[in-house]
């Protein structure tokens, strides 16, 4: 008969299998991300500031073609969205919440419309505009340290690669008189499509100088409507498997090229897939057509686009209107905070009546 002790250590074993087991599934059932820079903490804040961010704030896609998955929060909470944790005290988020359903309700009447959405939405995502500018002024000068007003590719390319782990004054030397330089084929890769796009950012006639307006095109193409263009080429590309430069229901829902080894465990995210569908189907195929074309994903991308921005609102409208009167009541926010907010308000109906 087995003794206890080896009972306990067969059955820790085992537990150990099973999480073993399902980390390798979450894994695998997760998009992966197609985008050239792998994910790696943030140890360098040099790094941080000279790099395009895969995420842009306020866009309803990524750059590397995966849905923004906290777009909604973005554009419902703006700067405040930081504030909502799942850690912090539901009586404070509900107070915050109060407070953004007051502003949003600019007529006063206990309930917010499409047009009111729409108006917020659009100031919300100007907010994030606002913000990545004076981000912008501060990395421009992390690039620019001779204070000229432009940085050159070549300056740029140095920082990048110090920013990585090279010897910036070897690395400056070596540019400057161009001698070879011994970079891994993972980091070239990244460096060859940061130049594309250092060329899209470099307006008319191209000197491969960017100034202080350019270099913010580079880092946030959704400022520029060259950019824009330039972004959805890379999202193309990366998804469009029969060259048409065009995107079926069944190249968007798949996963990017390149990432046979997550391939088959796709349909484990059913709801990733469920997301991408109706995404597809109900917003970005404009005419319904089955086939997106350039044009259309460009419209869908574009943050500024007020139809997007109306149409966004009757879609985060529809989530949570339970009594089914197109328009939102703060009892329906609380009730579908989470979806607002990204943390969840509890015993919200008994907390409402407290607060009134």
């Amino acid at each position: 008969m087995m003794s206890r002790q080896a009972f306990l250590c067969s059955l820790g074993s085992l537990y150990l299998s099973l999480l073993f087991i399902f980390l390798l599934m979450d894994v695998y059932a997760r998009p992966a991300n197609n985008s050239a820079l792998k994910e790696k903490p943030a140890d360098s804040k040099d790094e941080n500031e000279i790099l395009p961010p895969d995420h842009l704030n306020g866009v309803k896609m990524e750059m590397d073609g995966h849905l923004n998955k906290e777009f909604h929060q973005e554009v419902f909470l703006g700067k405040e969205m930081e504030e909502f944790e799942e850690d912090s005290e539901p009586r404070k988020n509900r107070k915050k919440l109060m407070a953004i359903f007051s502003k949003v309700d600019i007529n006063n009447d206990k309930k917010i419309g499409a047009k009111e959405m729409q108006r917020w939405i659009m100031e919300k995502t100007d907010e994030h505009f606002q913000e990545a500018v004076e981000e912008n002024k501060m990395h421009f000068r992390a690039v620019d340290p001779d204070g000229d007003g432009h940085v050159s590719w070549d300056e740029y390319k140095v920082k990048f690669l110090a920013s990585k782990g090279f010897n910036e004054k070897e690395i400056a030397e070596k540019i400057r008189n161009n001698e070879e330089l011994k970079i891994d084929e993972e980091t070239q890769e990244v460096l060859d499509n940061l130049k594309d796009r250092w060329y899209q950012a470099d307006n008319p006639p191209p000197d491969l100088l960017l100034n202080e307006e350019e270099f913010l095109s580079f880092l946030h193409p959704e400022h520029s409507r060259g950019m824009l263009k330039f972004m959805v080429k890379e999202i193309i590309r990366d998804l469009d498997q029969d060259g048409d430069k065009k995107l079926t229901l069944s190249e968007f829902i798949s996963l990017p090229v390149g990432t046979v080894e997550n391939q088959q465990a796709q349909d484990i995210d059913d709801d990733w897939v469920k997301d991408r569908r109706k995404e597809f189907e109900e917003v970005i195929d404009a005419n319904h057509d089955g086939i997106v074309t350039m044009e259309e994903l460009e419209e869908y991308m574009d943050p500024m686009n007020e139809y997007n921005a109306l149409n966004e609102a009757k879609q985060m409208i529809a989530v949570a209107d339970e009594n089914q009167n197109h328009h939102l009541e703060l009892e329906e926010i609380l009730k579908y905070s989470e979806y607002f907010t990204g943390s969840k308000l509890m015993d919200y109906a008994r907390n409402v009546h407290e607060e009134f």
